[in-house]
């Protein structure tokens, strides 16, 4: 809803599918099949592949002491393969909802951790990994710091589109916030879309 309403995106949801297998969408080439991501989108003739994640909080790195967001590193190799095969940007999208650090981070992290809609273009972010880490996840994640990634909306500008009676306060206990980046009607709050993503 946020892209279409706020944004003025179309939006076509690759990952929805008349039969589920089990898999993830998937861009068919020639030769191969890649793991595609979850929506294309169009506004006039600019075109953009979309990943969208929703995720709790961001996780307090450590060594590099950042707060970091991060996908399935296979994932992220498909979807570099996949902007070499098709001429659009690719998106990665993560909104986090909760200021409240991980338990497991509290001892060494900032009080709080930062929220809102967070994004930025696979381009830029092959040149600005954080991290890999081969633990999480079944084949390694790869991680951003959030001070890599722009800052697109607040969580109170996300959750506007849904109108007066969807206080924010309400939002945190979803189960599925798919609608609030597409249209409710489109993704009928499928569980799939914005899968809660604490890795």
């Amino acid at each position: 809803m946020w892209l279409r309403r706020a944004r003025g995106w179309s939006i076509l949801p690759v990952y929805e599918k008349e039969i589920d297998t089990g898999k993830g969408p998937r861009f068919f080439g020639p030769q191969t099949q890649i793991i595609a991501p979850d929506m294309l989108v169009m506004r006039g003739t600019d075109v953009r592949w979309i990943e969208a994640k929703r995720k709790t909080v961001f996780t307090w790195h450590r060594i590099s002491q950042q707060w970091t967001t991060g996908i399935d590193l296979r994932h992220y190799q498909d979807y570099c393969r996949l902007a070499a095969a098709t001429p659009w940007d690719i998106w990665l999208l993560f909104l986090h909802t909760s200021s409240q650090p991980n338990p497991r981070d509290l001892s060494h992290c900032p009080p709080l951790c930062p929220t809102g809609l967070f994004g930025e273009t696979l381009t830029f972010l092959r040149s600005h990994e954080n991290h890999r880490h081969g633990n999480w996840g079944p084949r390694g994640m790869v991680y951003w710091a959030h001070t890599s990634l722009r800052k697109i909306a607040t969580l109170d500008e996300v959750y506007r589109q849904y109108g007066p009676q969807d206080s924010a306060s309400t939002h945190d206990a979803w189960a599925d916030d798919d609608a609030l980046l597409n249209d409710a009607a489109l993704e009928h709050h499928t569980r799939f879309f914005l899968p809660t993503d604490d890795d």
